[in-house]
Protein backbone atom coordinates (compact mmCIF):
# COMPACT_ATOMS: atom_id res chain seq x y z
CA UNK A 1 0.00 0.00 0.00
CA UNK A 2 1.54 3.42 -1.04
CA UNK A 3 0.89 6.35 1.36
CA UNK A 4 -0.66 9.28 1.12
CA UNK A 5 2.35 11.44 0.20
CA UNK A 6 3.29 9.44 -2.91
CA UNK A 7 -0.41 8.62 -3.80
CA UNK A 8 -1.04 12.18 -4.22
CA UNK A 9 1.75 13.93 -5.29
CA UNK A 10 3.32 10.61 -7.98
CA UNK A 11 0.61 9.48 -9.15
CA UNK A 12 -1.37 11.37 -12.48
CA UNK A 13 -4.63 13.67 -11.44
CA UNK A 14 -6.91 11.58 -13.27
CA UNK A 15 -5.66 8.13 -11.98
CA UNK A 16 -6.06 9.65 -8.63
CA UNK A 17 -9.43 10.50 -9.16
CA UNK A 18 -10.30 7.33 -10.66
CA UNK A 19 -8.69 5.51 -7.83
CA UNK A 20 -10.65 7.57 -5.35
CA UNK A 21 -14.47 8.24 -7.74
CA UNK A 22 -15.27 4.47 -8.60
CA UNK A 23 -14.76 2.77 -4.79
CA UNK A 24 -16.40 5.80 -3.45
CA UNK A 25 -19.59 5.96 -5.54
CA UNK A 26 -19.69 2.26 -5.78
CA UNK A 27 -19.66 2.53 -2.25
CA UNK A 28 -22.77 5.24 -1.89
CA UNK A 29 -24.80 3.87 -4.01
CA UNK A 30 -24.94 0.37 -2.19
CA UNK A 31 -25.61 2.99 0.61
CA UNK A 32 -28.27 4.39 -1.66
CA UNK A 33 -29.41 1.19 -2.41
CA UNK A 34 -29.68 0.59 1.20
CA UNK A 35 -31.82 3.24 1.71
CA UNK A 36 -34.27 2.26 -1.60
CA UNK A 37 -34.54 -1.10 0.22
CA UNK A 38 -35.45 0.54 3.47
CA UNK A 39 -38.56 1.73 1.78
CA UNK A 40 -39.34 -1.31 -0.21
CA UNK A 41 -39.57 -3.58 3.00
CA UNK A 42 -41.55 -1.11 4.56
CA UNK A 43 -44.04 -0.32 1.60
CA UNK A 44 -44.54 -4.14 1.11
CA UNK A 45 -44.18 -5.15 4.89
CA UNK A 46 -45.90 -2.36 6.53
CA UNK A 47 -47.75 -0.62 4.04
CA UNK A 48 -48.45 3.12 2.25
CA UNK A 49 -48.81 4.84 5.11
CA UNK A 50 -46.00 4.20 7.23
CA UNK A 51 -43.85 4.50 4.34
CA UNK A 52 -45.29 8.11 4.24
CA UNK A 53 -44.81 8.50 7.83
CA UNK A 54 -41.26 7.24 7.61
CA UNK A 55 -40.78 9.84 4.85
CA UNK A 56 -41.79 12.51 7.65
CA UNK A 57 -39.28 11.21 9.98
CA UNK A 58 -36.47 11.10 7.17
CA UNK A 59 -35.39 15.06 8.08
CA UNK A 60 -33.86 13.95 11.31
CA UNK A 61 -31.99 11.11 9.58
CA UNK A 62 -30.84 13.71 7.05
CA UNK A 63 -29.85 16.15 10.58
CA UNK A 64 -28.03 13.36 12.07
CA UNK A 65 -26.29 12.75 8.24
CA UNK A 66 -25.67 16.41 8.16
CA UNK A 67 -23.87 16.61 11.67
CA UNK A 68 -21.78 13.92 10.49
CA UNK A 69 -20.87 15.68 7.40
CA UNK A 70 -20.10 18.86 9.46
CA UNK A 71 -17.42 17.20 11.25
CA UNK A 72 -16.55 15.05 9.25
CA UNK A 73 -15.80 17.43 6.01
CA UNK A 74 -14.33 19.54 8.26
CA UNK A 75 -12.11 17.66 10.11
CA UNK A 76 -11.03 15.39 7.22
CA UNK A 77 -10.40 18.66 4.92
CA UNK A 78 -7.74 19.85 7.35
CA UNK A 79 -6.57 16.25 7.88
CA UNK A 80 -5.24 16.03 4.08
CA UNK A 81 -4.33 19.81 3.99
CA UNK A 82 -1.80 19.03 7.15
CA UNK A 83 -1.13 16.07 5.82
CA UNK A 84 0.04 17.84 2.10
CA UNK A 85 2.07 20.08 4.61
CA UNK A 86 3.60 16.91 6.19
CA UNK A 87 2.44 17.64 9.41
CA UNK A 88 0.96 14.09 11.44
CA UNK A 89 0.91 15.05 14.32
CA UNK A 90 -1.66 18.41 13.53
CA UNK A 91 -3.53 16.11 11.06
CA UNK A 92 -4.10 13.32 13.85
CA UNK A 93 -5.42 15.93 16.08
CA UNK A 94 -8.22 16.91 13.77
CA UNK A 95 -8.95 13.33 13.59
CA UNK A 96 -9.32 12.87 17.62
CA UNK A 97 -11.00 16.03 17.66
CA UNK A 98 -13.52 15.19 15.15
CA UNK A 99 -14.75 11.83 17.27
CA UNK A 100 -15.17 13.48 20.07
CA UNK A 101 -17.38 16.17 18.66
CA UNK A 102 -19.96 14.10 17.07
CA UNK A 103 -20.47 11.34 19.63
CA UNK A 104 -21.06 14.75 22.23
CA UNK A 105 -23.37 16.13 19.69
CA UNK A 106 -25.16 13.72 18.68
CA UNK A 107 -26.05 11.83 22.20
CA UNK A 108 -26.91 15.94 22.82
CA UNK A 109 -29.26 15.64 19.94
CA UNK A 110 -30.98 12.63 20.95
CA UNK A 111 -31.90 13.58 24.17
CA UNK A 112 -33.28 16.66 23.44
CA UNK A 113 -35.24 15.00 20.14
CA UNK A 114 -36.35 11.78 22.55
CA UNK A 115 -37.58 13.74 25.02
CA UNK A 116 -39.93 16.36 22.58
CA UNK A 117 -40.72 13.35 19.87
CA UNK A 118 -44.26 14.38 19.51
CA UNK A 119 -43.62 18.24 19.45
CA UNK A 120 -40.51 16.62 16.50
CA UNK A 121 -43.26 14.52 14.58
CA UNK A 122 -45.43 17.88 14.33
CA UNK A 123 -42.98 19.94 13.55
CA UNK A 124 -42.17 18.12 10.12
CA UNK A 125 -45.92 17.63 9.30
CA UNK A 126 -47.25 14.18 10.87
CA UNK A 127 -50.82 14.10 10.83
CA UNK A 128 -52.67 11.80 12.24
CA UNK A 129 -52.56 9.24 9.87
CA UNK A 130 -48.52 9.07 9.54
CA UNK A 131 -47.52 10.40 13.45
CA UNK A 132 -47.48 6.71 15.03
CA UNK A 133 -44.84 5.21 12.63
CA UNK A 134 -43.17 8.43 12.33
CA UNK A 135 -42.20 8.41 16.03
CA UNK A 136 -41.76 4.63 15.67
CA UNK A 137 -38.65 5.80 13.39
CA UNK A 138 -37.86 8.68 15.15
CA UNK A 139 -37.52 6.70 18.96
CA UNK A 140 -34.76 4.72 17.27
CA UNK A 141 -33.02 7.21 15.96
CA UNK A 142 -32.85 9.81 18.55
CA UNK A 143 -31.30 6.88 20.50
CA UNK A 144 -28.53 5.08 18.35
CA UNK A 145 -28.51 7.98 15.42
CA UNK A 146 -24.88 8.63 17.14
CA UNK A 147 -23.76 5.42 15.52
CA UNK A 148 -24.66 6.22 11.88
CA UNK A 149 -22.95 9.42 12.70
CA UNK A 150 -19.65 8.20 13.82
CA UNK A 151 -19.54 5.78 10.95
CA UNK A 152 -19.80 8.47 8.35
CA UNK A 153 -16.89 10.31 10.29
CA UNK A 154 -14.44 7.31 10.37
CA UNK A 155 -15.31 6.50 6.91
CA UNK A 156 -14.63 9.97 5.76
CA UNK A 157 -11.55 10.34 7.80
CA UNK A 158 -10.36 6.51 6.46
CA UNK A 159 -10.72 7.60 3.02
CA UNK A 160 -8.85 10.62 3.11
CA UNK A 161 -5.92 8.51 4.78
CA UNK A 162 -5.37 6.65 1.67
CA UNK A 163 -7.86 3.95 2.09
CA UNK A 164 -10.97 4.46 -0.19
CA UNK A 165 -11.59 0.86 -0.99
CA UNK A 166 -11.74 0.18 2.53
CA UNK A 167 -14.16 2.68 3.35
CA UNK A 168 -16.36 1.17 -0.11
CA UNK A 169 -15.82 -2.64 1.75
CA UNK A 170 -17.59 -0.72 5.27
CA UNK A 171 -20.53 1.13 3.07
CA UNK A 172 -21.20 -2.55 1.13
CA UNK A 173 -21.27 -4.72 4.04
CA UNK A 174 -23.27 -2.15 6.08
CA UNK A 175 -25.69 -2.47 3.36
CA UNK A 176 -26.03 -6.31 3.26
CA UNK A 177 -26.49 -6.47 7.26
CA UNK A 178 -29.07 -3.92 6.72
CA UNK A 179 -30.94 -5.44 4.23
CA UNK A 180 -30.52 -8.84 6.27
CA UNK A 181 -32.29 -7.35 8.93
CA UNK A 182 -34.17 -5.45 7.65
CA UNK A 183 -36.33 -8.73 5.86
CA UNK A 184 -35.89 -10.39 10.07
CA UNK A 185 -37.25 -7.67 11.77
CA UNK A 186 -39.99 -6.51 9.14
CA UNK A 187 -41.36 -10.15 7.74
CA UNK A 188 -40.28 -12.36 10.34
CA UNK A 189 -40.29 -10.76 13.85
CA UNK A 190 -42.79 -8.09 12.86
CA UNK A 191 -41.59 -4.97 13.78
CA UNK A 192 -42.46 -2.93 11.22
CA UNK A 193 -41.07 0.45 10.78
CA UNK A 194 -39.11 0.48 14.23
CA UNK A 195 -37.27 -2.77 12.49
CA UNK A 196 -36.44 -0.98 9.64
CA UNK A 197 -34.62 1.47 11.75
CA UNK A 198 -33.13 -0.70 14.45
CA UNK A 199 -31.70 -2.52 11.17
CA UNK A 200 -30.24 0.78 9.84
CA UNK A 201 -28.23 1.36 13.42
CA UNK A 202 -27.42 -2.18 13.24
CA UNK A 203 -25.59 -1.58 9.84
CA UNK A 204 -24.01 1.22 10.51
CA UNK A 205 -22.27 -0.31 14.04
CA UNK A 206 -20.83 -3.25 11.76
CA UNK A 207 -19.38 -0.18 9.22
CA UNK A 208 -17.69 1.01 12.82
CA UNK A 209 -16.06 -2.20 12.92
CA UNK A 210 -14.79 -2.84 9.99
CA UNK A 211 -13.17 0.58 9.86
CA UNK A 212 -11.52 0.12 12.64
CA UNK A 213 -9.28 -2.03 11.16
CA UNK A 214 -7.54 0.71 9.66
CA UNK A 215 -5.76 1.88 12.49
CA UNK A 216 -4.20 -1.85 12.55
CA UNK A 217 -2.12 -0.62 8.83
CA UNK A 218 1.30 0.02 9.70
CA UNK A 219 0.97 2.55 6.07
CA UNK A 220 -1.76 4.38 8.01
CA UNK A 221 -0.99 8.02 9.15
CA UNK A 222 -3.97 7.23 11.27
CA UNK A 223 -2.40 4.56 13.37
CA UNK A 224 -0.51 6.68 16.19
CA UNK A 225 -3.36 8.87 17.44
CA UNK A 226 -2.49 12.12 18.77
CA UNK A 227 -4.54 14.48 20.66
CA UNK A 228 -3.86 17.93 21.89
CA UNK A 229 -6.98 19.77 23.58
CA UNK A 230 -7.19 23.38 21.18
CA UNK A 231 -10.60 25.15 20.88
CA UNK A 232 -9.45 26.89 18.02
CA UNK A 233 -8.81 23.68 16.39
CA UNK A 234 -12.50 23.20 17.12
CA UNK A 235 -13.93 26.19 15.64
CA UNK A 236 -11.74 25.48 12.37
CA UNK A 237 -13.21 22.14 12.27
CA UNK A 238 -16.98 23.25 12.42
CA UNK A 239 -15.77 26.18 10.01
CA UNK A 240 -14.43 24.23 6.92
CA UNK A 241 -17.57 21.82 7.35
CA UNK A 242 -19.92 24.38 7.68
CA UNK A 243 -20.92 23.80 3.76
CA UNK A 244 -21.57 20.13 4.40
CA UNK A 245 -24.33 20.98 7.22
CA UNK A 246 -25.30 23.69 5.33
CA UNK A 247 -25.92 21.25 2.89
CA UNK A 248 -28.01 18.73 4.62
CA UNK A 249 -30.04 20.96 6.24
CA UNK A 250 -31.01 22.04 3.04
CA UNK A 251 -32.16 18.65 2.63
CA UNK A 252 -33.99 19.33 5.80
CA UNK A 253 -35.91 22.31 4.40
CA UNK A 254 -35.98 20.49 0.70
CA UNK A 255 -37.78 17.07 2.46
CA UNK A 256 -40.02 19.39 4.80
CA UNK A 257 -40.93 22.06 1.89
CA UNK A 258 -42.17 19.42 -0.18
CA UNK A 259 -44.15 17.85 2.42
CA UNK A 260 -45.78 20.89 3.59
CA UNK A 261 -46.17 22.25 -0.14
CA UNK A 262 -47.74 18.30 -1.13
CA UNK A 263 -49.86 17.65 2.01
CA UNK A 264 -51.94 21.22 1.28
CA UNK A 265 -52.36 20.99 -2.22
CA UNK A 266 -52.19 16.80 -2.98
CA UNK A 267 -53.01 15.39 0.59
CA UNK A 268 -52.10 12.48 1.51
CA UNK A 269 -51.85 10.64 -1.00
CA UNK A 270 -49.50 13.09 -2.68
CA UNK A 271 -47.18 12.43 0.27
CA UNK A 272 -47.41 8.72 -0.63
CA UNK A 273 -45.98 9.67 -3.92
CA UNK A 274 -43.25 11.55 -2.92
CA UNK A 275 -42.28 9.22 -0.49
CA UNK A 276 -41.67 7.10 -3.25
CA UNK A 277 -39.81 9.88 -5.36
CA UNK A 278 -37.93 10.70 -2.46
CA UNK A 279 -36.83 7.59 -1.75
CA UNK A 280 -35.24 7.10 -4.83
CA UNK A 281 -33.69 10.54 -4.99
CA UNK A 282 -31.84 9.52 -1.82
CA UNK A 283 -30.71 6.77 -3.98
CA UNK A 284 -29.76 8.90 -7.04
CA UNK A 285 -28.74 12.04 -5.48
CA UNK A 286 -25.96 9.87 -2.93
CA UNK A 287 -24.30 9.15 -5.99
CA UNK A 288 -23.13 12.37 -6.64
CA UNK A 289 -21.38 12.15 -3.04
CA UNK A 290 -18.77 9.72 -4.96
CA UNK A 291 -17.55 12.71 -7.19
CA UNK A 292 -17.48 14.70 -3.63
CA UNK A 293 -15.63 12.16 -2.26
CA UNK A 294 -12.79 11.85 -4.92
CA UNK A 295 -12.23 15.89 -5.03
CA UNK A 296 -12.16 16.49 -1.35
CA UNK A 297 -9.19 14.78 -0.49
CA UNK A 298 -7.44 15.68 -3.60
CA UNK A 299 -7.86 19.07 -3.81
CA UNK A 300 -7.42 19.58 0.03
CA UNK A 301 -4.19 17.38 -0.06
CA UNK A 302 -2.73 20.03 -3.21
CA UNK A 303 -4.06 22.79 -1.43
CA UNK A 304 -1.70 22.51 1.44
CA UNK A 305 1.20 20.92 -0.52
CA UNK A 306 0.75 24.25 -3.06
CA UNK A 307 -0.06 22.05 -6.35
CA UNK A 308 -2.17 24.58 -7.79
CA UNK A 309 -1.92 22.59 -11.79
CA UNK A 310 -3.31 19.59 -9.94
CA UNK A 311 -6.23 21.35 -8.50
CA UNK A 312 -7.50 22.78 -11.28
CA UNK A 313 -6.61 19.68 -13.41
CA UNK A 314 -9.10 17.85 -10.59
CA UNK A 315 -12.05 20.38 -11.28
CA UNK A 316 -11.97 19.99 -14.38
CA UNK A 317 -12.08 16.42 -13.99
CA UNK A 318 -14.98 16.55 -11.64
CA UNK A 319 -16.83 18.44 -14.04
CA UNK A 320 -16.68 16.01 -17.13
CA UNK A 321 -17.66 13.32 -14.20
CA UNK A 322 -20.50 15.08 -13.27
CA UNK A 323 -21.92 15.75 -16.84
CA UNK A 324 -21.65 12.24 -17.41
CA UNK A 325 -23.20 10.75 -14.07
CA UNK A 326 -25.93 13.83 -14.64
CA UNK A 327 -26.87 12.84 -18.47
CA UNK A 328 -27.10 8.87 -17.02
CA UNK A 329 -29.37 9.71 -14.20
CA UNK A 330 -31.96 12.25 -15.94
CA UNK A 331 -32.36 9.19 -18.54
CA UNK A 332 -33.05 6.81 -16.20
CA UNK A 333 -35.57 8.43 -14.88
CA UNK A 334 -37.05 9.23 -18.24
CA UNK A 335 -37.35 6.01 -19.48
CA UNK A 336 -37.65 3.72 -16.16
CA UNK A 337 -40.06 5.80 -14.06
CA UNK A 338 -43.36 3.04 -14.14
CA UNK A 339 -40.43 0.43 -12.90
CA UNK A 340 -38.57 2.18 -10.04
CA UNK A 341 -42.27 2.93 -8.71
CA UNK A 342 -43.45 -0.21 -9.13
CA UNK A 343 -40.81 -1.13 -7.12
CA UNK A 344 -42.91 0.10 -3.30
CA UNK A 345 -45.80 -1.72 -3.96
CA UNK A 346 -48.49 0.89 -4.30
CA UNK A 347 -51.94 0.26 -4.33
CA UNK A 348 -53.88 2.87 -5.26
CA UNK A 349 -53.39 3.71 -9.48
CA UNK A 350 -53.82 7.13 -8.49
CA UNK A 351 -50.15 7.56 -6.57
CA UNK A 352 -48.77 5.21 -8.26
CA UNK A 353 -49.55 7.82 -11.77
CA UNK A 354 -48.90 10.60 -9.56
CA UNK A 355 -45.15 9.59 -8.34
CA UNK A 356 -44.32 8.77 -12.45
CA UNK A 357 -45.56 11.77 -13.34
CA UNK A 358 -43.52 13.56 -10.82
CA UNK A 359 -40.52 11.28 -11.09
CA UNK A 360 -40.09 12.00 -14.66
CA UNK A 361 -40.13 15.59 -14.14
CA UNK A 362 -37.95 15.68 -10.75
CA UNK A 363 -35.00 13.83 -12.15
CA UNK A 364 -34.52 16.75 -14.49
CA UNK A 365 -32.61 18.37 -11.81
CA UNK A 366 -29.51 15.61 -12.21
CA UNK A 367 -28.39 17.49 -15.27
CA UNK A 368 -27.68 20.58 -13.36
CA UNK A 369 -26.67 19.07 -9.77
CA UNK A 370 -23.92 17.58 -10.01
CA UNK A 371 -22.15 20.49 -11.79
CA UNK A 372 -22.95 22.43 -8.42
CA UNK A 373 -21.80 19.61 -6.81
CA UNK A 374 -17.85 20.43 -7.98
CA UNK A 375 -17.90 23.87 -7.35
CA UNK A 376 -19.42 23.76 -3.95
CA UNK A 377 -16.80 20.86 -2.78
CA UNK A 378 -13.76 22.85 -4.98
CA UNK A 379 -14.40 26.01 -2.21
CA UNK A 380 -14.50 23.93 0.51
CA UNK A 381 -11.75 22.23 0.03
CA UNK A 382 -9.91 24.87 0.06
CA UNK A 383 -10.82 26.83 2.99
CA UNK A 384 -12.80 29.34 1.18
CA UNK A 385 -16.12 28.85 2.91
CA UNK A 386 -17.74 31.97 2.37
CA UNK A 387 -18.26 31.04 -1.66
CA UNK A 388 -19.19 27.70 -1.22
CA UNK A 389 -21.91 28.38 1.88
CA UNK A 390 -22.90 30.90 -0.70
CA UNK A 391 -23.74 28.09 -3.52
CA UNK A 392 -25.10 25.98 -0.86
CA UNK A 393 -27.76 29.10 0.39
CA UNK A 394 -28.53 30.40 -3.21
CA UNK A 395 -29.29 26.53 -4.64
CA UNK A 396 -30.59 24.64 -1.31
CA UNK A 397 -32.71 27.54 0.67
CA UNK A 398 -33.15 30.46 -1.46
CA UNK A 399 -34.15 29.04 -5.34
CA UNK A 400 -35.20 25.85 -4.15
CA UNK A 401 -38.18 27.71 -1.55
CA UNK A 402 -38.66 30.19 -4.13
CA UNK A 403 -39.80 27.79 -6.91
CA UNK A 404 -42.06 26.22 -4.05
CA UNK A 405 -43.82 28.74 -3.98
CA UNK A 406 -44.29 30.07 -7.35
CA UNK A 407 -44.77 27.18 -9.34
CA UNK A 408 -47.25 25.30 -7.93
CA UNK A 409 -49.38 28.15 -7.98
CA UNK A 410 -48.46 28.91 -11.95
CA UNK A 411 -48.51 25.23 -12.98
CA UNK A 412 -49.67 23.17 -10.27
CA UNK A 413 -48.62 19.42 -9.01
CA UNK A 414 -46.21 19.85 -12.64
CA UNK A 415 -44.22 23.08 -10.70
CA UNK A 416 -44.28 20.95 -7.28
CA UNK A 417 -42.14 18.63 -8.94
CA UNK A 418 -39.63 20.97 -11.39
CA UNK A 419 -39.21 23.51 -8.19
CA UNK A 420 -35.85 21.73 -8.06
CA UNK A 421 -34.52 21.39 -11.02
CA UNK A 422 -35.43 25.24 -11.93
CA UNK A 423 -33.44 25.58 -8.62
CA UNK A 424 -30.49 23.71 -9.58
CA UNK A 425 -30.46 25.22 -13.29
CA UNK A 426 -30.21 28.86 -11.63
CA UNK A 427 -27.29 27.81 -9.78
CA UNK A 428 -25.96 26.14 -12.76
CA UNK A 429 -26.09 29.35 -15.17
CA UNK A 430 -24.84 31.52 -12.23
CA UNK A 431 -21.66 29.31 -12.06
CA UNK A 432 -20.87 28.88 -15.08
CA UNK A 433 -21.18 32.18 -16.01
CA UNK A 434 -19.85 34.14 -13.18
CA UNK A 435 -17.66 31.69 -11.50
CA UNK A 436 -16.05 29.05 -13.62
CA UNK A 437 -13.51 30.83 -15.96
CA UNK A 438 -12.31 32.89 -12.47
CA UNK A 439 -11.90 29.35 -10.84
CA UNK A 440 -9.67 27.67 -13.09
CA UNK A 441 -7.29 30.34 -14.23
CA UNK A 442 -3.89 30.45 -12.62
CA UNK A 443 -3.76 33.80 -11.47
CA UNK A 444 -7.17 32.80 -9.10
CA UNK A 445 -5.10 30.09 -7.77
CA UNK A 446 -2.13 31.16 -7.04
CA UNK A 447 -1.07 32.42 -3.68
CA UNK A 448 -4.29 31.69 -1.92
CA UNK A 449 -3.65 28.85 0.78
CA UNK A 450 -4.82 29.96 4.42
CA UNK A 451 -4.24 26.60 6.29
CA UNK A 452 -5.12 27.62 10.14
CA UNK A 453 -4.24 25.11 13.52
Amino acid sequence: METTDSLFLKQPVKKVFLRYFFPSMFGLMVMAVNILIDGIFIGHGVGEIALAGVNVALPVFSLIFAIALWIGMGGGTLYSMHLGRSDHHAAGSFFSLSVIAVITLLALLGFMGYVNMEAVGSLLGANSDTAPFAHEYLSVMFLFGWIIALEQVLSIFVRNDGSPILSMISLVVMALVNIGMNYLTIFVWGLGVTGAAVSTVTGGAVGVLILLSHFMKKESSLRKPAFAWSLQRLLRIFSIGFPSLLAEMGMFVFVAGYNVTIVHLLGTDGVAAFSVINYLHSFMFITFFGIEAALQPMISFYHGARETGRIKDSVRIGEKAALILGIGLTGIGLVAAPLLVSLFGIESEEVRTMAIQGLRLFFLGYFFLGFNFVYMTYFQATGQIGASSLIILLRGFIFLVTFLLLLPALMGSTGVWLALPFAELTMTALLFFFVRRKTLSATHLTGKFPIHG
